[in-house]
């Protein structure tokens, strides 16, 4: 999985452009992502239960997690858990 992911990520940005983005490192210097930065990043994420009846919302923190979210194909406003 650990490569998988770091392939989409890598694809998608070669596509768009270079094959680097920006944030993955400090300084916000443009790099090609790592599995291991790309995992770190989206590790960060947390998930907000409200209530019984409420879907989960994801809280995004960085800029970079909705970037890489954005390449892996992922829209955190379109849950894939059922609704009960």
């Amino acid at each position: 999985m650990f490569c998988l992911i770091e392939r989409q990520v890598r694809q998608a940005l070669e596509r768009d452009g270079d094959g680097t983005m920006p944030g993955i490192y400090p300084g916000r210097r443009r790099v090609r992502p790592t599995g291991r930065m790309i995992l770190h990043h989206l590790g960060e994420l947390q998930l907000r239960i409200r209530g019984a009846t409420d879907l989960p919302t994801i809280i995004l923190s960085q800029v970079v997690q909705v970037d890489l979210l954005d390449l892996l194909g992922l829209d955190v406003r379109r849950p894939r858990w059922l609704q009960t």
